[in-house]
């Protein structure tokens, strides 16, 4: 499930695309964004199904271990810790999850199941591996553990499975980082009784969050005009051809939130406009920002252009 800065930044890719394209047509762009939200469900679920695919992975490993002719001790009677992994079985079971990838045809580790092997073959070179794997009877804190290090430490900073999913779908290239995310948090917060909450299969959290989406990429795209008037003069020392384009984009989307969104609050658009600029903008940008959105907020403000909703608004 997508949250609102999920949102703000598939808005952002899509405004960035149109102003790039030579044929700006806003039905299409929506359509896109769309499209591009829910490939960001997709990639979800599939990295949540890499881990199970590791684990059976895993599995067979063992069973071919246990059968050569020449095997050691430890191959003859290996741990079972990580097959019998707590966490990951509660992904394998959940229901959301394996109906979501039925439905899409989401099986990719099953056909391209050498970067299962690339993946295992990087796990079992760590050392926090083998301490797992020598505990006798791990608990669910130990298999939660292991699996957060195994999801941090191998599969989100591998290359091969970026460039992977990168050829897969483009647009999973900017979505990768925000999964990662979205799933590190999930198995924080996962416990014995919690399992409901590893996958769910809406994408937005509600009718309000997917009509926010729209309007944002509406509201920027229908005033550009307006909204380009506004930065113009607040930058002294650069013109708005100089601006760079994410960072102009930004700076309208912020302005669109000041001006036609009336119950968001003006420091949460600010705060998640300056995290969104540091990710994907240059390190200087979220300062430049936040001075223009800070100048723009008194300027609306002594004016009465705020015309915000409920308290903490302003």
């Amino acid at each position: 499930m997508l949250t609102r800065r999920h949102i703000r930044v598939k808005v952002l890719q899509s405004l960035y695309a149109f102003y790039q394209s030579d044929e700006q047509d806003l039905d299409k762009q929506e359509k896109f964004l769309h499209f591009s939200i829910a490939q960001m469900q997709d990639l979800q679920a599939l990295m949540l199904q890499l881990m199970v695919a590791l684990r059976d992975h895993a599995d067979k490993f063992l069973q071919k271990s246990q059968k050569k002719h020449l095997a050691t001790q430890v191959e003859k009677n290996p741990s079972r810790a990580f097959i019998d992994n707590k966490v990951i079985g509660m992904i394998s079971e959940n229901s959301n999850l394996s109906e979501y990838l039925k439905n899409k045809k989401l099986n990719y580790w099953n056909l391209d199941d050498e970067y299962v092997t690339i993946l295992f073959n990087e796990l079992k070179q760590q050392d926090w591996y083998d301490s797992y794997l020598q505990k006798e009877n791990p608990n669910f804190a130990d298999d939660k553990e292991m699996v957060i290090r195994l999801y941090k430490e191998v599969i989100a900073p591998n290359e091969k499975l970026y460039e992977y999913l990168e050829d897969k779908r483009l647009t999973w290239l900017d979505d990768f980082p925000l999964v990662n995310t979205s799933i590190v948090k999930m198995l924080n917060k996962l416990t014995e009784k919690r399992e409901a909450s590893i996958f769910n299969p809406q994408v937005y959290k509600d009718e309000e969050d997917k009509e926010y989406s729209v309007q944002l990429l509406r509201k920027v795209i229908l005033n550009d005009d307006k909204l380009s008037k506004e930065v113009d003069g607040k930058t002294p020392n650069w013109d708005t051809e100089r601006i760079a384009d994410i960072d102009l984009i930004i700076l309208k989307m912020g302005i669109a939130e000041f001006l036609y969104f009336p119950s968001m609050p003006i420091r949460v658009t600010i705060n998640e406009y300056l995290e969104i600029s540091k990710e994907y903008s240059t390190p200087k940008s979220s300062f430049f920002i936040n001075g223009i959105l800070d100048k723009l907020v008194k300027e609306f403000s002594d004016a009465g252009k705020l015309n915000k909703i409920g308290r903490g608004l302003t």
